[in-house]
């Protein structure tokens, strides 16, 4: 298990970019005007538009796991949705904080 990103909403990417790549983040890569991922080396933060947001309007922090059925095994009502890349559940923290566990996809 491992902190994957945390998902920031984005309505203006370009601005969003060069205020994040002012404090220092670095750009890895960018999906045109719907995704852009930033590091630190360590963390990354990753810029969606509305169609690439797990849960609209809010930011998401993202855990990679290795078998996610295991971890939701006494929790049948959460969904699965499976992407291109990824099986991926979002579920939230005591507080209502959005969280999104991720199994990588076999490539």
């Amino acid at each position: 298990m491992k902190i994957g990103h945390i998902i920031v909403p984005a309505g203006d990417l370009d601005a969003q970019l060069a205020f994040y790549s002012a404090l220092g983040l670095t750009t890895k890569f960018r999906d045109g005007d719907r995704y852009a991922a930033l590091t630190d080396g360590a963390v990354t933060i990753g810029l969606a538009d509305a169609s690439q947001q797990p849960v609209p309007g809010q930011v998401v922090l993202t855990v990679q796991v290795d078998d996610l059925d295991a971890l939701l095994v006494d929790r049948p009502e959460i969904p699965v949705e499976v992407g291109p890349h990824e099986r991926r559940a979002v579920l939230t923290d005591p507080a209502g904080n959005p969280v999104v566990l991720y199994e990588r996809l076999p490539s």
